[in-house]
């Protein structure tokens, strides 16, 4: 498959099940046993900035930058139902919001050099193309901005509950595009290594700030270990990983 037929089966299996997911994994929140941004004060003072939200989905990181006094509300995103959600979500700041139905690999029109910060919450895994979707978020932000984001961390998927015990049953090291389990196989997604994600933004002209894959486990374990994101399994291997970088001065 080619990237144009991947993004087409994407986008019909995101507007078919973009109710699931709506006000899930957003702002202050990173991912599954991950820490929250209350914690981690990853994008220091929010006010005044001009944001941009990468695979925006319902809306609710963006309305967790609004309330925090951000300038500029914009967000892209590969689903209409997700942005027909986040203009709903986001009325009340109509006058600050610009949202556009655009995959991520592509640049839809934003502007260069324009944003203080650009970040995307469990949603950069999506792309087909990460070198160029890096690509173009270098472009939209100023010298010295700021990029954040956080993903479902590529040793997660590996492991399988069988016979009342994790194992491995995919190979971490083979990258590629792959129909996605946890979706029923009705989506795919692309399998990156971590190494993969930091040398992409290295290349890309990034500078690293922080890699984060801690994992916080709740003070009650899940009684499903065959949940995909169990406590179980978040004691073996991080479920969420989150990474800082700042595009050079």
């Amino acid at each position: 498959m080619d990237t144009n037929q991947m993004l087409t089966i994407n986008k019909k299996g995101w507007e078919k099940a973009a109710e699931r997911f709506f006000g899930r994994t957003a702002l202050p929140e990173y991912g599954p046993f991950s820490k929250k941004e209350d914690e981690l004060c990853l994008f220091g003072e929010i006010a005044g900035k001009r944001v941009l939200d990468i695979g925006c989905g319902s809306g609710h990181s963006l309305q967790y930058m609004g309330d925090n006094g951000a300038a500029e509300l914009w967000g892209i995103d590969l689903s209409k139902k997700q942005i027909d959600t986040a203009t709903n979500v986001l009325g009340n700041q109509a006058g600050l919001v610009k949202l556009i139905e655009s995959p991520m690999e592509e640049n839809p029109g934003l502007p260069d050099n324009y944003f203080d910060i650009v970040y995307s919450i469990y949603a950069l895994g999506w792309t087909i193309e990460l070198d160029q979707t890096l690509s173009n978020i270098q472009n939209y932000l100023k010298p010295g901005g700021t990029f954040i984001f956080s993903w479902e961390h590529p040793i997660h998927d590996r492991l399988t509950y069988q016979n009342e015990s994790f194992i491995l049953n995919k190979s971490y090291v083979k990258e590629g595009p792959e129909l996605n389990e946890a979706w029923h196989s009705e989506v795919v997604t692309y399998h990156r290594k971590l190494s993969t994600y930091i040398n992409a933004l290295i290349n890309a002209g990034f500078i690293i700030e922080k890699v984060i894959d801690d994992v916080v486990l709740p003070d009650e374990t899940s009684v499903d270990p065959l949940k995909w994101y169990s406590t179980q399994k978040a004691e073996l291997v991080p479920a969420t990983f989150i990474i800082k970088a700042t595009k050079k001065e």
